[in-house]
């Protein structure tokens, strides 16, 4: 996939040179034990913060590089997905969204503590929104913090959290106020935070590599420095936050569809049917050519997207439609690369399989596509 020079400069190909050999090197001799394994080692999250790769998007101080630059973190993504393993790249990646808010938003003694061991791959973080009674209806979550004394009395649970199994820091939403988007904070909790504990390991239909759990609070003691930004202004961050969500979702909906692209490519030029190669008759000519027609219009809309983020524009109501119309490809993409193959498109052994089942969350995650239709909607005034 050529770079594109009004998005990428050459210090970007310097980063996509980096994270393709790392991939090479690290993830793809054993992507496919780990995604039967149905995780990956920690170690690796050593490796990647010592190649540099953690730390993209960050600012230096904490071991970070490339602060600001949305499309470092494009390309380093772009790249990693390259290994073919979503679920791997959600695991390896979940500090992108449990990071972020407690960068811009804690006191300064817990971000300096945290921050530079996170992106070192020494700690795991991870983001606890999502509750057994509702995922997406962020407003109505049920977990409360209680104030008593220096700390925050936490009880409630979370579900679908990514990484959960092995985090050591989240950053968890809790109602520490009324009803409604008004009553709602986010604070720092720990793993071994007495009254804190981790459920079962979830199963899935993709994402096998990545951890997926339940967590539980149970009267569980959180100190008051632990609050991330202002008390009841955490659904304001939590906002915040998943602008940059959607958008990493949309770049891996699109390199999901890219490798299901090239599988189907590779597939056709060397499977014969007929006495040629299936590529030669017209019907799969022309579905291959709907392929890589929707997947490029996907992609320039989402690097557009990101562009005007980096500009510093608003784009709640485009990120959302990127992130819809990139999964929406990324479903019929891997759909039609499936029926490519065929019997082996069907076949744990063959990429596309994955790549099919691992598509299905990106829709979901980050806001079902059903909510990215009512932002979309009110932004239109409706």
């Amino acid at each position: 996939m050529p770079a594109l020079p009004d998005y990428f400069d050459p210090s970007h190909q310097l980063i996509r040179d980096s994270v393709r050999r790392f991939v090479e090197r690290e993830i793809l001799p054993h992507v496919d034990d780990w995604e039967e394994a149905e995780e990956f080692p920690r170690e690796l999250y050593l490796k990647a913060g010592a190649a540099g790769i953690l730390g993209i998007g960050y600012p230096e101080r904490f071991g970070g590089s490339h602060e600001g630059d949305i499309f470092a973190k494009v390309a380093a993504s772009e790249e990693l997905m390259r290994c073919g393993s979503g679920g791997l790249v959600a695991g390896l990646g979940s500090l992108d969204i449990g990071l972020p808010p407690l960068l811009k938003w804690a006191q300064p003694a817990l971000r300096d503590r945290v921050a530079p061991q996170v992106l070192a791959g020494e700690k795991i973080m991870a983001l606890a929104v999502s509750e057994p009674s509702g995922g997406s209806d962020v407003a109505n979550l049920k977990t409360r913090a209680v104030r008593d004394g220096d700390c925050y009395r936490v009880s409630g649970s979370k579900t679908f959290i990514t990484s959960g199994v092995r985090a050591d820091y989240y950053t968890v939403a809790v109602r520490t106020g009324g009803d409604g988007f008004g009553g709602i904070s986010l604070l720092l909790i720990e793993k071994g935070t007495a009254g804190f504990s981790v459920g079962r390991k979830l199963k899935k239909m993709g994402w096998w590599a990545s951890d997926t759990a339940e967590l539980f609070f149970d009267d569980c003691g959180v100190p008051l420095g632990n609050l991330i930004g202002a008390e009841n202004a955490g659904f304001a961050c939590i906002m915040a936050n998943f602008q940059s969500e959607r958008l990493a979702l949309a770049i891996m909906a699109n390199m999901t569809a890219q490798l299901a692209l090239e599988q189907s490519l590779s597939w056709a030029r060397s499977r014969e049917a007929f006495g040629k190669p299936i590529g030669r008759f017209q019907v799969l000519k022309h579905r291959l050519a709907e392929m890589a027609t929707q997947l490029e219009v996907s992609r320039e809309f989402t690097y557009r997207q990101a562009a005007k983020m980096a500009a510093g524009q608003s784009v709640i109501k485009e990120i959302s439609m990127a992130k819809n119309f990139a999964t929406d490809i990324a479903d019929r993409v891997t759909h039609d690369a499936v029926q490519m193959l065929g019997g082996m498109g069907y076949m744990r052994e063959s990429l596309v399989e994955r790549l099919y089942r691992d598509s299905r969350i990106l829709s979901i995650g980050g806001g079902t596509r059903e909510i990215m239709n009512e932002i979309i909607a009110k932004q239109m005034g409706l």
